[in-house]
């Protein structure tokens, strides 16, 4: 059966563009149709300075909120990354495996390492390495697929080229795996910012729809939506970047065709109240469940329990292949 892995970060709270470009997908398709996990990946929000009682906070959020997208621990793995050892265990070794070079080229540490020294400052080493603690969250588990959103294919890249080439060094350990993503919303781009991604990282701005922001919220924020100055509604993603985005929210909380229901309206206003709507409704479901984990801790701390024990069994053997393969004597006894 098709291994299936990812995951989210709890840097912020979770938005609209992370429901629509991976978790909706990962609980109406690939929970059914594969092996899957589905994880927290609360070792990577340590990469930038941080909070420690908030990152607790928006982990339990995180985790509460997969579940309430439609993710059934009696079809999937969901868990904790902290939780299963394994992964920091693998990250280390695939260091051993990995270059600067390949590093440095990572788009999003250049883009963050630039912004901090042109403030005078400097970033984290694990800001640099993270890439290589993901190609082990990837890899621990013989994953097939990746699906992820168009801006972490590059990750899922350098993951395949880790298994590779440990599999050339070292013995065949790793499955190599490939990245999926869905066809519409792929990326789902700040509404004031049509040019950049609707980042949970920003944790306040109109341009960001949360995932648990009340209806009347995420009315107003896509009603001041940044278009352009035209008139005609028209799907372009180069020229009319702003309208695209709308036209993309819109097809993707109603199962259209952008260029197809860009042919149906004759102003902006009118594809902007739509577009609220259907936000509204698409997430309506997901805030109502939520509500009701949120009443019930028990039951979300059962589920991150049951998945890392579930995930640690699964990741442990490839692990320890890893170990052995690349030249480290097994501990006394055959246990760690």
């Amino acid at each position: 059966m098709t291994r299936v892995f990812s995951g989210v970060k709890p840097t912020g709270h979770l938005t609209l563009g992370n429901y629509l470009g991976a978790m909706r997908r990962w609980a109406a398709v690939d929970q059914h149709r594969s092996d899957a996990l589905f994880c927290v990946v609360d070792l990577h929000a340590l990469t930038v300075d941080h909070d420690p009682a908030r990152v607790r906070r928006l982990s339990r959020q995180a985790a509460s909120l997969l579940l309430a997208a439609g993710l059934d621990p009696e079809r999937c793995t969901v868990f904790v990354q902290s939780h299963v050892d394994e992964h920091a265990r693998l990250s280390y070794v695939l260091e051993c495996v990995a270059t600067d070079g390949e590093m440095r080229r990572m788009i999003q540490y250049k883009e963050k390492a630039a912004r901090e020294q042109g403030r005078g400052g400097s970033v984290r080493l694990s800001l640099l390495t993270y890439p290589v603690l993901m190609a082990a969250d990837i890899l621990a588990y013989g994953t097939d697929e990746v699906p992820v959103g168009d801006d972490q294919t590059q990750h899922v890249e350098l993951a395949r080229d880790l298994a590779v080439r440990f599999n050339q060094r070292y013995g065949h350990t790793f499955v190599v795996p490939r990245a999926t993503g869905p066809a519409v919303a792929a990326r789902v781009m700040n509404l004031q910012e049509p040019t950049s991604k609707m980042g949970k990282s920003e944790d306040t701005g109109p341009g960001i729809v949360y995932l648990l922001d009340e209806p009347d919220v995420v009315r107003r924020k896509v009603m001041r939506a940044v278009t352009d100055s035209g008139r005609d509604v028209v799907y372009d993603r180069e020229e009319r970047a702003g309208l695209a985005n709308l036209l993309e929210i819109l097809a993707a909380c109603t199962g259209g065709d952008p260029a197809e229901l860009a042919g149906g309206y004759d102003s902006y206003g009118a594809l902007k109240k739509d577009t609220a709507e259907a936000v509204v409704e698409t997430l309506r479901p997901v805030r109502e469940r939520h509500k009701e984990l949120c009443a019930d801790p028990g039951y979300v701390e059962g589920v991150l329990e049951d998945g890392a024990r579930k995930a640690r069994a699964m990741a442990r053997p490839t692990v320890d292949a890893a170990y052995r393969g690349i030249g480290l004597l097994p501990p006394a006894g055959g246990s760690r």
